[in-house]
Formats: C-alpha cells, sequence, structure tokens
C-alpha cells in the first residue's frame, strides 16, 4: 500500500470532501475514514443551508449571525461566510446537485429559529446533509482509506508530516506533504448527543498532546428537540425547521411555557429554547414534547420525509402524535483554532476545516444551518491556500510506528462515566463547584491506566471544564448558574 501523498484529509463530512474536490486531480490525495464514509454530521444533517438569497440578504445574515453568536463571533470570519456563501452555493448547483424548488423551478427558502428570514435551502425535505454528501461522494476522484483510526499527527519542529493510523488492528504511518483535519465535533463526549458514532474528539485530543490551541471549547451547543428515548447512542434530532414551520414546545397539558423565557418562543435561539425545557423539567416534573398538529399528515410526510420515516418505525403516530423531547449535545462551537484560509495556528502545513475547526465564526452559539454553509465555503479556502502553498520539494521526515495501546479493559466503564458526568455538570447548565468536582473526577482517570483513545477524550473534556471554569459569565450557549453563598 502506498503510504506517502501530496495531501492527506481526516474525515469524510462536508469539509474534508469538499476541500478534496476543490483541489487539482493531479495532486495524489488519500481521504481517511474512521469508519463507512458516511457515519459523519454531513449525512444526518436534516435542517438545510443557510445562505443569503441575494446581496441585499448578506447584511442581513451576517447580523442574524452575529446576534446569535452573542457578541462572541469574530467579524471577519462571519463576512467571509455570509459573503462567499452564495457562490458555494452556485458552485455546489453548478456541479449539478439539486436543492428542492417549486414548481416552476425556483428554489425553495425556509426559515429558522434566529434567522430574520426565509434563507434556508433544502434537498429531500428534511434529507439535506445525506443528499450532499451522496453527491459529493459521486464526485470524489479521490481514494478514501475506510476503518481507520487516526491515532497521532506527525509534526516536528511545528511542521506536520503526516499522521500515524490504525487499520486491522496494525499501526502505521501515512506522510502527507499537506495535512487537512475534518473530523468532525465532539458528540460522543455527552451522553445524549444527536452525533454519528464516530464523533468522539480524537483529533482534537491529539492536537492538545502536542500543544496545539483549541479555542472557545466552554461553547457546546445543545440542540432543544431531539427524541431521547430508546437505547441508541445517537439520538433523533427533530429538525429545527419543524419548530421555523410552525411545531410547538407543550409540556403534558399542552402549555407553551418557552414564552415565558422568551418573547420569541419557539424561534428563540438553540440555547435559550434548551434552558426552556430544561428548566421547565426540572421545575415542574412535567414531560414536555414537541407539538407536531400545525402540520397535515400529506405534507408532513413530503416535508420531513426522514422524519416520518424514523418515528413512524418506532411506532409513533406523526403528524397527529406529539413526540417526547429532550435537549442534546448538538455542535461544538469551539475547536482547532485557525485562521481564515484553514492554516492550523503555529503548526506548517496542517489545516482544518468544518466542525473540528474555530474560526470564529460561530461566537458563542451557531446560528442554524450556519454549519453546511462553513464547511463548504472554509473547505474552499483550505483548498486554495494548499494550491498557492503546496512545495514539491518538502524534504520527508521518518517518525516511529510505535503507538500506546489504543483501548485497555475498563476503558469502557470509565467512558460511560465520563459522558454522564459531562451530560450532568458540562451540559446545558454548570456551576462553578460541580464543574472543580468534575475537573477533579477527570484529572484522576487521566492516571489510571487506561488506553490512547480514552486518554484523548479525558484531554478534550478537561479542555472544555477549564474553558468554562475561565469565563465566569454566561454567555450564548455557556450558562453558569449562580450559586448562593451563607
Amino acid at each position: 500500500m502506498k503510504t506517502s501523498y501530496d495531501v492527506l484529509i481526516i474525515g469524510t463530512g462536508i469539509a474534508g470532501l469538499s476541500a478534496a474536490l476543490a483541489l487539482p486531480k493531479s495532486l495524489s490525495v488519500l481521504i481517511v475514514s474512521k469508519d463507512y464514509a458516511w457515519e459523519c454530521n454531513t449525512f444526518y444533517a436534516q435542517g438545510g443551508v443557510a445562505v443569503a438569497k441575494d446581496a441585499a440578504d448578506i447584511p442581513l445574515h451576517v447580523n442574524d449571525t452575529l446576534e446569535a453568536g452573542a457578541g462572541h463571533c469574530d467579524l471577519e470570519a462571519v463576512k467571509t461566510l455570509c459573503s462567499e456563501g452564495p457562490r458555494a452555493i452556485q458552485h455546489l448547483i453548478d456541479m449539478g446537485f439539486q436543492f428542492d424548488t417549486d414548481d416552476v423551478g425556483n428554489l425553495l427558502y425556509t426559515k429558522e429559529a434566529a434567522h430574520s428570514t426565509n434563507r434556508i435551502l433544502h434537498a429531500g425535505g428534511d434529507a439535506t446533509g445525506r443528499y450532499i454528501h451522496l453527491f459529493l461522494m459521486q464526485q470524489l476522484p479521490f481514494p478514501i482509506l475506510y476503518n481507520t483510526q487516526v491515532t497521532d499527527l506527525l509534526i516536528d519542529h511545528s511542521t506536520c508530516y503526516g499522521v500515524r493510523v490504525s487499520n486491522n488492528d496494525r499501526i502505521f504511518n501515512l506522510y502527507a506533504k499537506k495535512v487537512v483535519i475534518a473530523s468532525g465535533g465532539v458528540g460522543s463526549l455527552y451522553e445524549y448527543h444527536t452525533n454519528a458514532k464516530t464523533i468522539s474528539a480524537d483529533m482534537q485530543g491529539i492536537c492538545l498532546s502536542h500543544s496545539i490551541a483549541l479555542r472557545d471549547m466552554e461553547m457546546m451547543q445543545f440542540h432543544p428537540t431531539a427524541f431521547v428515548l430508546g437505547n441508541s447512542v445517537r439520538k433523533q434530532l427533530l429538525s429545527e425547521s419543524l419548530r421555523g414551520e410552525g411545531a410547538m414546545v407543550v409540556d403534558e397539558e399542552g402549555k407553551r411555557f418557552v414564552f415565558e423565557y422568551d418573547p420569541r418562543g419557539e424561534l428563540a435561539p438553540r440555547d435559550v429554547v434548551s434552558r426552556a425545557i430544561f428548566k421547565h423539567k426540572q421545575a415542574t416534573g412535567k414531560e414536555v414534547y414537541l407539538d407536531l398538529s400545525a402540520f397535515s399528515p400529506e405534507h408532513f410526510k413530503e416535508r420531513f420525509p426522514s422524519i416520518y420515516f424514523n418515528m413512524t418505525n418506532i411506532g409513533y403516530k406523526v403528524p397527529e402524535q406529539r413526540i417526547p423531547i429532550s435537549p442534546a449535545f448538538h455542535y461544538a462551537m469551539g475547536g482547532i483554532a485557525t485562521d481564515l484560509h484553514g492554516n492550523v495556528l503555529h503548526v506548517n502545513d496542517l489545516y482544518a476545516a468544518g466542525e473540528c475547526a474555530n474560526t470564529g465564526v460561530h461566537g458563542a452559539n451557531r446560528l442554524a444551518s450556519n454549519s453546511l454553509l462553513e464547511g463548504l465555503v472554509f473547505a474552499a479556502r483550505v483548498a486554495k491556500e494548499i494550491i498557492a502553498t503546496f512545495d514539491d520539494r518538502k524534504l520527508p521526515c521518518a517518525f516511529s510506528e510505535t503507538e500506546e495501546v489504543l483501548m485497555k479493559e475498563n476503558d469502557k466503564v470509565l467512558k460511560n462515566e465520563l459522558r454522564h458526568l459531562m451530560w450532568n455538570t458540562v451540559g446545558i447548565i454548570r456551576k462553578t463547584k460541580t464543574l472543580h468536582r468534575s475537573l477533579n473526577r477527570v484529572e484522576a482517570m487521566l492516571t489510571q491506566p487506561i488506553g490512547r483513545l480514552l486518554k484523548l477524550r479525558l484531554l478534550v473534556s478537561r479542555e472544555i471544564i477549564i474553558s468554562a471554569l475561565k469565563r465566569k459569565t454566561s454567555l450564548g450557549a455557556h450558562y453558569m448558574k449562580e450559586e448562593k453563598t451563607l
């Protein structure tokens, strides 16, 4: 098997595939996938892609993104996303991708929470991510190495030369002149999450082990409406679009209580709605539901075919029957610190794009459906940067192929304890005292005889807790509950 490439891309979501498709076919490119290619968050993305409808909508999109980000966004990053977004979408359409249209072929734009106007494009109703993923895979001219776990970055003197991987119980190195991390977020750190099973913060942990900065790691977004009953690790997401188009959040008495927390009700930003549900459940002990009665059965089945199929399979009669809901971890605003061209700070020839990266575009709270757009826009920028700086004369550097034991006997027990700990103490509502207790427990776990993969999870969890402790006041998705002092 070939072990040296021009470009190596870690991840098969929208960012990784888009970056690959923007590179010249003359380069040797390998994409590394931890599982099958579709086990990524892009595949499960229901909501759609947010994009300015026209030039006049760009500043409005900028403003909505800044407002959702609670004053914590990087303005230049937001301007880049919103101004280059229409071009990225048009490029996708020019390649042959088809978004949902009306009877005469006009693009259909819908609305989601915290958007001031209809600007969300969909494909296949609520299957946008799956449709985009399949389309990008069909265009891909480069090979994918499946079922391959990246265990380390090969870095020497602040330059990246490739990665160490595990494939079929064999550890070996893959060398590349340029390496792109597009591995997604941190979902599996939490007990309740909507992420693909492969999303477990490995690359963020590897970056920490090399003293590569992670930024805004306290900023974790929780989706307010997920069906969390059942035994599956990934919880069934109930798209933002449902509330954007008329679904109501009610308690068991039918009360729309979210208006007591925010005048926008169900259309308030995700962090607000998540906290409202969480607090209402705690205060009243009542179950909370998503009421879908605003939809006719025919329209619901056509507009939300994936949700219809999944919930019907579970045994719910939708839209007639209300669905019990709970918030669940959904998206990491924090990630590997990069500039606006995807360069990982202070490491040569290493890039990051998509959810794993932090450009500052999402601030303290991601605006609904900005994530797929981010993947398209910043992946294109990474590819452009690689092309502009590619050096075929880069000298190779040899690294050892020995690696720590990846998994040990007690790891699964500790992993489940960590997921429970993160959900209960570093989730929707945080307290200084419990954060300190959780930090002490994570530190204690790190001293135990554990495998490398659990160690990486613990490193990232520790970073999230430390970041949460440093930000002493609430901001966006980071909500600190004041503790009474005697």
